[in-house]
């Protein structure tokens, strides 16, 4: 995978990793650091040693995440059921980057393959399990997440996005099952804590294939529980999603504006990633492919 991905992406190599641990927190200065290998898109992964790892912005935008993520997942983490990564640092810029980053404790664990998981009715329950915890936590102070508009404020984004791919998805299909998804009812409750981002390259399984943490809250903060309905097309086979359904309670209207808010995050990463990340264009594939043939197969 090509190193950037944005036009406005930050250099940042091993080199610069160690310059800034070592300004920074000299207690750590003489570990190794090593990059990691990762879908992610808006922040730098180094590991630091065998416990630490440091989270770089890599964007403008992903700058406010690092303050957000310290802050908030250090309330969060307690009333979680995986590990998350919560910070133990926060770094001040430095000659090379200009931004506050942070230094978390490392998390064991694989991304899964998108459709091809070893336990898919116990991931199921696993991810169930995160997303209601998530929705129980304490609403108060909290931001609004990433993913906070309805799905309307999408519809010109999504529609400019459906012009880009000429003759890689089916446009018709996907722009009936777009709409479809705009007629579900609007959430009427008061907006949830929500991860946001629940993908394959933000979850950690175990050997087992069973749900070892969760990570990248970049996205998370308040909004409507149906963005984290997710992982029911980016993760899970068809045959684990009415169980992941049912576990996490959701009902028709819910469940719709989650088919479209997958269609709706695939198609723009499809459109932004298609030559710069693979990984995350092939996943994007993956999951329209999977939502057309449920559209498909109940018409």
């Amino acid at each position: 995978m090509p190193r950037k991905m944005h036009a406005d992406e930050l250099d940042v190599d091993e080199e610069l990793v160690r310059r800034m641990v070592a300004a920074r927190f000299p207690r750590w200065a003489g570990l190794p650091v090593e990059p990691v290998d990762s879908a992610g898109t808006s922040n730098a992964m180094f590991r630091l040693g065998a416990e630490l790892v440091v989270r770089i912005p890599r964007i403008p935008g992903a700058v406010e995440d690092i303050g957000k993520e310290y802050t908030w997942l250090r309330r969060l983490a307690p009333e979680l059921p995986v590990a998350v990564p919560v910070p133990v640092a926060l770094g001040e810029p430095i000659d090379g980057c200009p931004w506050e980053w942070s230094v978390l404790r490392w998390l064991d664990g694989a991304n899964p393959a998108a459709g091809d998981v070893r336990q898919p009715s116990l991931l199921a329950a696993d991810l169930a399990g995160f997303v209601t915890a998530m929705r129980r936590a304490d609403p108060a102070g909290a931001p609004a997440s990433y993913r906070s508009e309805t799905l309307a404020a999408r519809d010109a984004a999504v529609r400019r996005a459906l012009a880009a791919p000429a003759g890689e998805v089916d446009a018709a299909a996907v722009t009936a099952l777009w709409k479809t998804a705009l007629g579900a009812p609007e959430h009427a409750g008061p907006p949830v804590w929500i991860h946001a981002d629940l993908q394959p390259g933000n979850l950690l399984v175990d050997g087992g294939g069973r749900l070892a943490a969760v990570i990248d809250f970049g996205c998370a903060g308040l909004g409507d529980p149906a963005v984290d309905l997710l992982p029911a097309w980016y993760v899970l086979p068809a045959s684990a999603r009415d169980a992941f359904r049912t576990a996490v309670g959701a009902d028709a209207a819910e469940w719709e504006r989650g088919r479209g808010w997958a269609l709706s995050v695939a198609l723009a990463e499809l459109d932004y990633y298609r030559d710069s990340n693979p990984r995350m264009a092939r996943t994007a594939r993956y999951v329209l492919g999977e939502l057309l043939a449920e559209h498909g197969g109940a018409a």
